[in-house]
C-alpha cells in the first residue's frame, strides 16, 4: 500500500512545482508595454522609488513612474479610476474614501528605559499608564518618577527623543499624551545610537524613538543595556497577561499587527487605489512589495510586517489570475498531468476502500472492525446548543448575573463561552476582600497555558469565590450556571448597572448575532492562519469547542478581536 501513496504524493509535488513555476512565469513574462504610474504622499517619496527602481531592476521591461502629489490634493485625486499610490496615517481624509487599501509597512514609535533603573521592577509591573504622560509635560514641577508610578519618589524623569526630519516621534508621543499644541520637552539626540549611548548613562531617563532605531545590529533583540517601556493601555495598574508584549521585539511586533499596542504610537503605510488593481505588473509589484521588498523598509526608519501578517496581505491577491499567454504544447502538457494526477488519485482510493472492505469482510463483528474515531463525530455548534436559563441577568461580557436573597449576587461564565473554549483546565479568580469593577478584568479562563480574560458584568466586593474551581475547573463546562459560578460578590453599583444588563429574552436573541460574530471572525482570520482551517464543519456550521486544539496565538487573537470587542 505504501508504493501506489508515494506515487500519489510525488505527483502532487511535481504538480505544486508546475503550478510555482508557471507564476514564476508569469511575473517574468509581463509585457513589455507595461507601464505603472505610482503617486505618493511627499514622507513616501524616497521609499517609493527604491521600490520603483529596485522592482523594474528585476523587470527590465517594466517602467514604473513615480510622482508626489499635495496633501491637499490627496482625496481628491482618488476618485480618479485606476489611480495607484503610497500614502501614510497621516491622511485622516482617506479614510472616509471608497478605495481599496492595503498596509505595507508601519511607523511604531517606542519608549526605552535602562534597565538599572532601581524601578525597574515597579516599571515592567505596573507599566506606564498613557493617563500619567500628560502630567508630565503639561506641568514641569510634576516630572518625576512618582507621578509616573504613583509613589512618592521625587527623582527627575530625563526625556530623550531621537531627531527625525519627518518630526514623526514628535507627532506620535503628542497624539499618545492627548495634546496636538504641547512641546515635548526633552533632549534631542541625532540617532537611535546616540540615543541608546544617552540612556545607558542616565538610569533615570526615558528614551523615544522608531523602533528601528533600538536593535542590536543583525540582531531581533534590543539592545543590551535597555528595556522597552511597558504601557499600561487598560489603566488598571498593571501589565497583565494580554499587555505582555514587551519583552521581545518579535513579540512586540505582533502585538503591534493584532491590537495591543497603543495606537497613537503606531502610523501604517498603505497602498491604496481606487478600486482593486487587476493588472499584471500592477499586482505583481504589490506582491513583490509585501515580500521581498519588504528589506527596504528599515533603511527609511519603518518597520517590516511579520512573515505571518505578509501572507494574509497576499492572500487578498491569490484569487488574481496572470493573464499571460503559454504555448499550446505546455497547456497540453499540463492538462494530460492533471488528468493523469486524477487517475492516480482514483486508482488509489479504490485500492484503499477494496482493502478495507475485504478485511471487514473477514471478520465476524463488522463494528468491531470500523475505528471508534468514526462514531465520535464532532458535534455541530449552533444556538440551539447552548443553555439559557430564566431568571437570570446576562451580560455581553459573556457572564451571567444572580442577586439571591441576602442581597449578594453570583457570577459566572455563560454555557456559550464555555463551548467555544472546550475543557478548561484553571481558572485564576481574584482574592475575596478583592474589589472588582463593570467593564475591568475579573478573571481569566485558562486551558493548557491558553488564556482569555474576563470583565466583570457588575461592580462589587468579592465576599466569596468558588473554591471547588481550584480542583475542577472543569465545573464551568459541566454546569456553568450552579456548581460552576465563580463569585459571590457584595454589589456596589446594583442599581445602576442592572440597567445594562439584559433578560432571558432579549440576550437568546442576542446570542443569534454573536454566532454570525463568530463565524465572521473565523471567515477573516482562516485566511491568515491556517489552524482555523479544521473548526468549520461541511456546509459552514460550527464546531464544538472551536478553540481546543488551536494555539495561544490564535486565544490571543479571539481576546483582542471577539471578547475585547464585544458590544
Amino acid at each position: 500500500m505504501k508504493n501506489p501513496i508515494v506515487l500519489f504524493i510525488g505527483l502532487l509535488l511535481m504538480n505544486f512545482n508546475v503550478a510555482n513555476s508557471s507564476k514564476d512565469q508569469a511575473l517574468k513574462n509581463l509585457s513589455p508595454d507595461k507601464s505603472i504610474h505610482i503617486y505618493c504622499s511627499p514622507d513616501l517619496y524616497s521609499l517609493t522609488s527604491t521600490w520603483a527602481d529596485a522592482f523594474c531592476n528585476l523587470h527590465s521591461d517594466l517602467k514604473i513612474e513615480v510622482t508626489t502629489f499635495e496633501e491637499s490634493s490627496v482625496a481628491e485625486n482618488f476618485d480618479i479610476k485606476e489611480y495607484l499610490g503610497f500614502i501614510s496615517g497621516e491622511y485622516p481624509e482617506m479614510y472616509n474614501k471608497s478605495v481599496w487599501t492595503v498596509v505595507v509597512g508601519r511607523d511604531v514609535i517606542v519608549p526605552v528605559f535602562n534597565s538599572k533603573n532601581p524601578f525597574a521592577d515597579e516599571i515592567c509591573q505596573q507599566g506606564i499608564s498613557s493617563e500619567e504622560f500628560p502630567q508630565i509635560f503639561k506641568y514641569p514641577e510634576l516630572k518625576h518618577w512618582g507621578t509616573l508610578l504613583n509613589n512618592q519618589e521625587n527623582v527627575p524623569v530625563n526625556f530623550y527623543l531621537v531627531e527625525d526630519e519627518d518630526e514623526s516621534v514628535h507627532l506620535r508621543m503628542a497624539e499618545l499624551i492627548g495634546f496636538e499644541q504641547i512641546t515635548i520637552d526633552g533632549i534631542r539626540v541625532g540617532n537611535g545610537e546616540e540615543l541608546i549611548h544617552s540612556i545607558l548613562k542616565d538610569p533615570y531617563s526615558i528614551g523615544f524613538c522608531k523602533i528601528t532605531n533600538i536593535p542590536d545590529p543583525g540582531l531581533q533583540t534590543v539592545a543590551e543595556g535597555i528595556k522597552l517601556l511597558p504601557i499600561d493601555r487598560n489603566g488598571n495598574g498593571e501589565i497583565d497577561y494580554m499587555e505582555k508584549i514587551y519583552d521581545d521585539l518579535n513579540v512586540l511586533a505582533r502585538g503591534v499587527w493584532i491590537g495591543k499596542y497603543p495606537k497613537a504610537l503606531i502610523n501604517d503605510l498603505y497602498f491604496i487605489s481606487s478600486e482593486k488593481p487587476t493588472k499584471d505588473a500592477e499586482i505583481a509589484f504589490i506582491q513583490w512589495i509585501l515580500t521581498d521588498g519588504q528589506q527596504y523598509l528599515a533603511n527609511y526608519g519603518y518597520s517590516d510586517l511579520l512573515a505571518s501578517e505578509r501572507r494574509s496581505k497576499v492572500d487578498l491577491l491569490n484569487d488574481y489570475e496572470f493573464n499571460v499567454i503559454t504555448p499550446e504544447r505546455n497547456y497540453a502538457t499540463q492538462k494530460w498531468l492533471l488528468f493523469f494526477i486524477l487517475g492516480s488519485f482514483g486508482v488509489v482510493v479504490f485500492i484503499l476502500i477494496a482493502t478495507n472492505l475485504q478485511r471487514i469482510s473477514d471478520r465476524a463483528d463488522i463494528k468491531a472492525e470500523i475505528p471508534d474515531t468514526i462514531f465520535n463525530l464532532k458535534v455541530s455548534f449552533d444556538e440551539h446548543l447552548v443553555d439559557i436559563p430564566m431568571g437570570l441577568f446576562y451580560d455581553k461580557t459573556h457572564t451571567w448575573v444572580y442577586m439571591e436573597k441576602d442581597g449578594m449576587v453570583k457570577i459566572g461564565i455563560d454555557d456559550f463561552l464555555q463551548h467555544v473554549t472546550g475543557p478548561l483546565t484553571r481558572i485564576k479568580m481574584k482574592k475575596t476582600g478583592e474589589k472588582i469593577r463593570k467593564g475591568k478584568h475579573a478573571l481569566s479562563i485558562i486551558q493548557n497555558g491558553k488564556q482569555l480574560n474576563i470583565r466583570a458584568p457588575v461592580s462589587g466586593t468579592i465576599k466569596e469565590h468558588n473554591k471547588d474551581l481550584n480542583n475542577r475547573s472543569s465545573l464551568i463546562n459541566s454546569s456553568p450556571y450552579s456548581d460552576g459560578w465563580i463569585y459571590k460578590i457584595e454589589p456596589t453599583n446594583w442599581v445602576t448597572e442592572i440597567q445594562f444588563l439584559i433578560m432571558w429574552g432579549k440576550y437568546k436573541e442576542w446570542l443569534k448575532s454573536e454566532f454570525s460574530r463568530l463565524k465572521d471572525f473565523l471567515a477573516i482570520s482562516v485566511k491568515s492562519n491556517a489552524e482555523y482551517a479544521h473548526v468549520m464543519q461541511d456546509g459552514g456550521e460550527l464546531q464544538d469547542g472551536i478553540l481546543v486544539d488551536l494555539g495561544p496565538e490564535v486565544w490571543e487573537d479571539f481576546q483582542t478581536n471577539f471578547i475585547d470587542t464585544a458590544t
